[in-house]
């Protein structure tokens, strides 16, 4: 099993790999780094289908492995795309440009590739998934299928009810409390996450699945702490002062709930 996962990761690293450099080369003439974005969601679908087109295991449940993550990630690569295209480069990368000085270019490779290892990380479930014959497709697994179409259809529902809120030009300058952004200031955040506990839960299945548990752990890691809630919420803040702090005030962060009065 191991060798076999060996030979398969080093595809996915290769596939990785070559999607990060070629997004780093489009980044040098736009000079908009949140392409990157766009390319790590990419990787996530890719991934996905590369470990289930040549894993050895079950095809039914390689099936189910490149729909969930090819469908997941595409949805979120063209989402990114779409709402970036034709705009001014992300906040966070600006900032990062001001911070990191001299040799830009090549100090951007590198985030782009560290990105890219990120990546494969985040594509163990699909992977051990991949590698499992066992026949049938269990309940667990099925279950970790109910949970994923759940978490990708709030996702998108989020995403749209912003898309709608933001297309209003009477809407510029305040923040969104339509539908799900009612109950949690990162629906969208939230969603995501639910996403990779539901590819947790279908790799739990698998031989070396509970290796997938660190997936969701790290998404939480980075959602909570680094580049989802921190860096979205002291941008909105600069725009939106304080609307956003009575919002901040009255609503939960991350996960759903009742709003304060």
């Amino acid at each position: 099993m191991w060798r076999e996962a060996g030979a398969l990761a080093l595809w996915g690293a290769l596939l990785v790999t070559a999607v990060m450099f070629a997004a780093w080369a489009a980044h040098l003439k736009t000079e908009n780094a949140g392409v990157v974005d766009v390319a790590w969601s990419a990787n996530i679908a890719l991934l996905a289908v590369l470990y289930a087109a040549l894993g050895p295991g079950l095809p039914l449940r390689r099936l189910l492995v490149a729909l969930m993550g090819g469908i997941s990630g595409m949805r979120l690569a063209w989402h990114i795309h779409a709402r970036g295209h034709g705009q001014p480069e992300d906040g966070r990368y600006a900032t990062l440009r001001k911070q990191w000085g001299g040799n830009i270019e090549v100090k951007f490779l590198f985030f782009f590739l560290f990105q890219g290892l990120l990546d494969l990380v985040l594509g163990i479930p699909f992977l051990v998934a991949s590698l499992n014959r066992s026949a049938p497709v269990s309940p667990l697994e099925w279950a970790g299928v109910a949970l994923w179409a759940v978490a990708v259809a709030g996702e998108a529902a989020a995403d749209r009810q912003l898309e709608r809120f933001k297309a209003d030009p009477d809407n510029r300058g305040k923040t969104c409390r339509a539908g799900l952004w009612r109950y949690s200031r990162h629906p969208n955040y939230f969603f995501e996450w639910l996403v990779w506990i539901a590819y947790a839960v279908f790799a739990l299945a698998s031989p070396g699945g509970w290796l997938a548990l660190v997936c969701p752990a790290l998404m939480l890691f980075f959602l909570l702490r680094v580049t989802g809630i921190p860096a979205t919420e002291a941008q909105a803040l600069k725009s939106r002062g304080d609307d956003y702090r009575d919002y901040q005030r009255t609503t939960s962060a991350f996960v759903p709930w009742l709003p304060k009065a």
